[in-house]
């Protein structure tokens, strides 16, 4: 029975298989030491490849950092990222003016567009213990038509966010996070206006789900067009459409069948996406996602002679003050606390 449901399984490696019209989702864990005066480690960055760490040493790496671990500016046009935090701190700012401090169960849903440049880093703030991380980023990609619309964040706070408690017949609750979409009668907050996500004949669901150890979960099915990936990330085994499966697979599933999820010992931590495809060909080459190979050597002239705005900020890995709480200020100069 299982094959007609689950069409593919593969093992998640640092960057996870995705299905169109999602284009990338990596899964960012780090426990960080005590935080320094400028906000990274208190510790030795001796033996790392600083501005290419993305090898795990003591619990964590400082990716393209080389004081505050993260992703100083870079470049971005045609697509879109989902920044889900489940722990920690991210500060943004981007070459249109535009900052935040986000975290601690926050999403920063960002329409790149037609190009920006921005930083996401993970400012380390707390001095006296520990800085643990963990988040997923998600690439979205938009159709022909809004790959030039203007660049825009939003911010969906943690408070705004559906978390639904779903009993099954023992009593016990599954969790299940409504980032994008709706589920069981809760519709998430809207997305960024020009995102595929936000016209809701696309089916884009994107969902956090913990099932406790010894809990049964139902997901309940879609059109037949639609495409859904389950992400099993942490836990003990699962039986899903009556096979076990260990952590650590993304399981491509069909839309159109419900498909029953059972957490063995230590529960499941999973998420789920899913989305009608954007039936247009596809171009990616590193942060720019465009139709065809001639738009992707116009969007590399266009970041070199524009720097899609400039860099108004002191430096490339700008964090904000240590103090700073969560906040959003957009380019019109419009300022947004949770």
């Amino acid at each position: 029975m299982y094959n007609k449901v689950v069409q593919n399984i593969k093992p998640l490696e640092f960057m996870w298989p995705t299905l169109n019209p999602f284009i990338f989702c990596v899964h960012h864990l780090d426990e960080y030491p005590e935080g320094n005066e400028e906000m990274g480690p208190a510790a030795s960055l001796a033996g790392r490849y600083l501005g290419q760490d993305f090898t795990i040493k003591d619990g964590w790496r400082m990716y393209h950092g080389e004081r505050v671990p993260g992703f100083p500016a870079h470049p971005h046009r045609g697509f879109e990222t989902v920044t889900i935090v489940l722990d920690g701190f991210v500060d943004h700012s981007d070459s249109h003016g535009a900052a935040g401090r986000y975290g601690m169960g926050d999403v920063q849903w960002m329409t790149a567009g037609a190009g920006l440049q921005h930083c996401e880093m993970f400012p380390l703030r707390n001095k006296d213990k520990g800085n643990r991380l963990e988040l997923f980023q998600i690439w979205l990609n938009l159709p022909k038509k809004d790959k030039f619309t203007d660049p825009h964040f939003k911010m969906l706070w943690n408070h705004q966010i559906p978390k639904l408690n779903v009993a099954d017949a023992n009593g016990m609750e599954t969790t299940v996070k409504v980032f994008a979409g709706h589920y069981d009668g809760s519709d998430a907050p809207a997305p960024a206006p020009a995102s595929w996500a936000a016209s809701p004949e696309n089916g884009v669901q994107i969902w956090t789900v913990h099932i406790p150890e010894g809990g049964l979960w139902e997901l309940p099915p879609d059109l037949p067009e639609m495409q859904r990936m389950l992400y099993f990330y942490r836990g003990g085994k699962i039986r899903i459409a009556g096979m076990e499966v260990s952590p650590g697979k993304a399981i491509e599933l069909l839309a159109d069948q419900p498909v029953i999820i059972e957490a063995a010992e230590g529960g499941a931590w999973l998420l789920f996406m899913q989305g009608l495809p954007i039936n247009e060909p596809l171009v990616q080459h590193g942060p720019f996602a465009m139709n065809t190979t001639e738009e992707i050597h116009q969007a590399i002239s266009d970041y070199r002679s524009t720097q899609f705005g400039g860099w108004p900020w002191d430096r490339y890995d700008h964090v904000h003050p240590r103090d700073q709480e969560r906040f959003a200020r957009y380019a019109d100069g419009r300022v947004e606390t949770p």
